[in-house]
């Protein structure tokens, strides 16, 4: 079976094609067609005239949405994660643990397994563990009763269930050197957050093997003339990316730029950080076991100032991004998916190519999304 997108405008990273076409057979990517090129024979034709076709995104770091929690542990949670993914673009999802008592991890994990096998909406490529390894002076909205130092054990257990891709942790802790290389020799990505670390302690972190850092900026010793911190590191260092949450929350439009003239588009990571309460209407909601409250879409801890997660939904991010640096689309697809995918070692995600899963988005010109198709099928129409 064969479905010919026709009229459409392509995005690839770096790559725009107008007027272009996307054959698409048996759920891969059969052909990209530049205008002008004969057409393959086809069972089905779909114009998409005044569309756009993008890789589909690839979020790599988010704990829930639609009234979900990832760590609630339970398939009708993690399903309807899935399939709210799916409605913001997001095609490969990477979803996040909380700094949580270790039975209630285990049990999302477990979670995570039995949907990795049969996905409900957004593919699952593996997980990725934001704590418990976490500064108690950087915690943030993660709970202090679950906090630990770096436990290479907790992480082999996990990936035993479920591939852990990613972990987020503090590497001044004890060990956290050692900890780095631990991951980094299991092919398991070690990303520096939640952390006062200094700029030695990163450099050494960096050399260990970290190239992430988390939801930068947050978290994280800032920049300071007499005191570099992982944000100064972040921006000078080439070999490690970036995440950021484009949301005017937590990081404004003139610091979006200003990351984007330091790392360039290879070394950026769009992500959401988003809590169940993404999707919802504003009110009161809990991440990781302590209160939540959304005011106007900003989700902070029962003090009114300290940012817990994010309400962003993925394709709302995109659009952000592109009005507050002004970059085109083909640039941006770097950051939505590819680097994301290459990073953490997700074949096939982030780049449409022959042979690849046809996971894609269909957009208006303002970046509204028209439908999500994973594997070729439809998956989610916009909520």
């Amino acid at each position: 079976m064969t479905t010919l997108y026709e009229n459409l405008r392509l995005i690839n990273p770096g790559v725009e094609l107008p007027n272009a076409a996307l054959a698409v057979t048996d759920g891969k990517v059969a052909a990209i067609l530049p205008a002008g090129t004969v057409r393959p024979r086809a069972d089905r034709t779909v114009d998409l005239t005044g569309k756009i076709i993008m890789p589909g995104f690839v979020d790599i770091h988010f704990h829930g949405c639609l009234g979900a929690d990832f760590c609630d542990g339970t398939p009708e949670a993690l399903e309807r994660i899935g399939r709210g993914k799916a409605a913001e673009g997001v095609t490969t999802m990477v979803p996040t643990t909380l700094t949580i008592a270790e039975t209630d991890l285990f049990r999302a994990l477990e979670v995570a397994r039995d949907y990795r096998r049969y996905p409900t909406g957004a593919r699952l490529a593996g997980v990725h563990l934001e704590g418990p390894f976490l500064s108690s002076s950087c915690l943030g909205a993660q709970n202090p009763a679950h906090r630990r130092d770096p436990d290479p054990d907790l992480v082999e257990r996990a990936n035993r269930i479920v591939p852990v891709l990613k972990v987020t942790f503090a590497p001044e802790l004890p060990g956290g050197i050692r900890f780095t290389r631990f991951l980094s020799e299991r092919g398991i990505m070690p990303s520096g957050g939640h952390s006062a670390a200094d700029y030695a302690c990163f450099d050494e972190a960096r050399q260990a093997g970290m190239k992430h850092l988390t939801h930068f900026c947050n978290m994280m010793t800032p920049l300071h003339h007499l005191r570099f911190g992982m944000v100064g590191g972040g921006l000078t260092a080439d070999d490690v990316s970036v995440e950021i949450i484009a949301d005017g929350i937590h990081l404004t439009a003139e610091m979006i730029r200003f990351i984007f003239r330091n790392k360039g588009v290879r070394g950026v990571m769009l992500i959401t950080d988003a809590m169940c309460a993404a999707g919802m209407p504003d009110g009161e909601y809990s991440l990781g076991g302590l209160p939540v409250k959304v005011t106007e879409g900003r989700a902070t801890l029962a003090d009114g100032r300290t940012v817990a997660g994010s309400t962003l939904r993925f394709h709302r991010g995109v659009r952000f991004l592109q009005e507050s640096t002004q970059l085109p689309l083909a640039e941006l697809a770097y950051v939505t998916g590819f680097n994301q995918a290459r990073s953490l070692g997700i074949p096939g995600a982030g780049e449409l190519l022959p042979g690849n899963p046809a996971d894609f988005v269909i957009l208006d010109e303002n970046l509204e999304i028209q439908e999500t198709r994973i594997g070729g099928e439809k998956a989610a129409d916009p909520k």
